[in-house]
Formats: structure tokens, C-alpha cells, sequence
């Protein structure tokens, strides 16, 4: 049977169309493999580097045929290593300075910089050997944190706000090139922590303010730059109280009165760091700074003021009358010590 002109014109036509219809089709399907797997193995890939930069642990080979000895590092690094000579790093060279931690991998620059042999026979390949400057602030910290996390004032810098905010102990420490020697660091406190920290550095710009930048205090005398248990990583006093006692002591008690503003804190009222009202107080007038609790009647909390204290006229400071405002042993409402 013969397909008429027409039928046979149609159905050429018809397959024309599929055609048109199925070019685009399958360049799609196509694009969203490529996509699909090129992402697939970004993924991987990021999550192979996260895995990388979140080490917590440095694990040292102990292999003594993987390690050439500070004497082999000096023969390139001549400069560096005279600097090396003068910092408390100097000791892991000596024997008898490493205690428990004995072996090759303790000895020297390969303790933190991790065996050089391969570096060596590579004539001085930088892959075959860890370098911090492109390592995560994670990665160099485990390798500090390896000696370090046994001391008691570095043993919480696992979890302190600098290494979460992707602060490395290079940062703050150089080993090879301090500008103080004590700690290594790269810079002098305040000005070291002033680099980062411009809020507070204004802040010790104030009239009134603690001497900090007279050298009088360290960041460091209330502040642990390696972390704690505390907000702000702030330090306590032998007593587990507030790190502001460790100066202040006569406003600790305990008195038989205490005022209960000091359960919140010294910052209730204070600014720590300096202030433009006398005795860094955060209030320019005392009363003001005493109704902001002392305001409401009520059952508990604090006492509301008494309605003949006319705070326009005489009441300008509360502490005209209760001068032992920070506790006493003799006046349930402050008026003597």
C-alpha cells in the first residue's frame, strides 16, 4: 500500500520537531551532570580541607631516620637560626632540658616544624616540609599546643575566642623574630592587643580610665589571651571572685551588709577600661546611677528611693550619705563602714 504525499510530508515534519525538542532536552540533562559532579567534588574537596584545617592534634612521627638535627636546619637557615639561639625555645636542643618529652621528634626545629629529611633531600623543598605560613590557625596551634596544653595558662586555648575567631598563636608569638623576649611576642602589650582590639584602645583614651598605657597594668593581669572559663576570658583571684578583688581588696569583703550589686558584677556600674565620669562610673551624676535600680516598689530586688529624696535640690550623690556603698559591717543602708 503506497503513503499518500501528505501523510509521508507529516510525518517528516513531525520528526523535525522531536528532533528541535530533543536537542535542548539532552543539553540540559548534560549541563546538570557536569554541575552535579564538578560540585560533588568540590564538596569532597572542602570537606577534605575542613577536616585538614579543623586539626586539634598534632601527631609526631617517631621514626629517628626521618630527622637531620637543628645542625643540618643551620647550615641554610643561619640567620634564623641565630635568632633561634637567643629565644627559651633554645633549650628542646638540649637533652637534658626536655624532661619527659625525649626522641628526635622533641629535638630542635623539627619539633614544630615536623621531620626535614625529605625537605633536605628535596634541596630545600618547602612542600616536604610543614611551614606555618599556610596552615590554619587550628593546625599551628596543635603544634604549639603539643608542649604548651599542659600549662595551666595556655591549656584552654582550644576553646578560647581567639582560635574561634581564627586567631593562631603566631599571630601574637613570633619564635624566630620577637620584639620581647619573655614571651616572644611580636609586640608589647597594650600595643600588641590594641592591633585588633581599637574599641578598647579608645576606651583607655578616656579621662578616667586604669594605666594601662602608662605600663601601671597588662592586658594580661585581667585579661587571659588564652582563653578560660569566664566571659571576655577574664581572669579570677585566688579566690575564684571577680579579678577586679585582686587589686581592689578592700571592696571585696565579705561584710555583713553587702551590697547587691555586687552579685552582677563590678561592670554593673563600673567601666573597666576607662570612662569620662570620675571613678570610670557609667553614669555622670551617682544618683542617676542609683534609681536606674533603685526606681520601682517592690517585694524583691532592689529598695525603691524614698519619696523625700528630692533629687533636683540636695540628693545629688547618693554616696554623700551611704559612703560604704560597696558593703558594711555596721549600717544596713551604707551609712558607715
Amino acid at each position: 500500500m503506497n503513503t499518500s504525499p501528505s501523510l509521508r510530508g507529516g510525518t517528516s515534519l513531525l520528526n523535525s520537531r522531536s528532533c528541535l525538542l530533543l536537542v535542548p532536552l539532552l543539553t540540559f540533562f548534560a549541563i546538570v551532570f557536569v554541575v552535579l559532579a564538578h560540585g560533588g567534588d568540590k564538596k569532597a574537596s572542602k570537606e577534605q580541607s575542613k577536616a585538614t584545617a579543623g586539626q586539634t592534634k598534632y601527631v609526631r612521627p617517631t621514626d629517628p631516620a626521618l630527622y637531620v638535627g637543628a645542625d643540618t636546619c643551620k647550615t641554610c637557615h643561619e640567620e634564623i637560626s641565630a635568632n633561634f639561639e637567643k629565644t627559651p625555645h633554645f633549650a628542646t636542643t638540649m637533652d637534658a632540658k626536655l624532661d619527659a618529652h625525649k626522641g628526635a621528634e622533641w629535638h630542635g626545629c623539627e619539633a614544630c616544624h615536623g621531620p626535614g629529611k625529605e625537605h633536605v633531600d628535596g634541596g630545600g623543598d618547602k612542600s616536604k616540609i610543614f611551614t606555618f605560613k599556610d596552615a590554619s590557625p587550628a593546625q599551628i596551634s596543635a603544634r604549639c599546643l603539643d608542649c604548651h596544653q599542659s600549662s595551666h595558662e595556655q591549656n584552654n586555648f582550644g576553646r578560647s575566642m581567639h582560635l574561634q575567631s581564627g586567631v593562631s598563636c603566631i599571630d601574637c608569638h613570633s619564635p624566630h623574630h620577637a620584639k620581647e623576649s619573655e614571651f616572644l611576642l611580636k609586640e608589647a602589650s597594650p600595643s600588641l592587643c590594641y592591633r585588633c582590639h581599637l574599641d578598647v584602645r579608645a576606651e583607655f583614651a578616656r579621662p578616667f580610665r586604669h594605666r594601662v598605657n602608662e605600663g601601671l597594668l597588662q592586658c594580661g593581669d585581667c585579661h587571659n589571651p588564652h582563653g578560660g572559663f569566664l566571659a571576655h576570658q577574664l581572669r579570677r583571684t585566688a579566690g575564684f571572685d571577680e579579678v577586679c578583688y585582686k587589686c581592689h581588696f578592700d571592696k571585696q569583703g565579705p561584710f555583713v551588709y553587702q551590697h547587691e550589686a555586687k552579685l552582677e558584677g563590678c561592670t554593673v556600674c563600673h567601666s573597666p577600661h576607662g570612662s569620662t565620669n570620675q571613678r570610670m562610673l557609667k553614669q555622670n551624676q551617682v544618683n542617676l546611677l542609683c534609681i536606674s535600680c533603685h526606681s520601682l516598689n517592690a517585694s524583691v530586688g532592689p529598695a525603691a528611693t524614698p519619696s523625700f529624696h528630692n533629687q533636683a535640690i540636695k540628693y545629688q550623690a547618693c554616696t554623700l550619705c551611704h559612703v560604704a556603698i560597696h558593703g558594711s559591717n555596721t549600717s544596713p543602708v551604707f551609712f558607715t563602714p
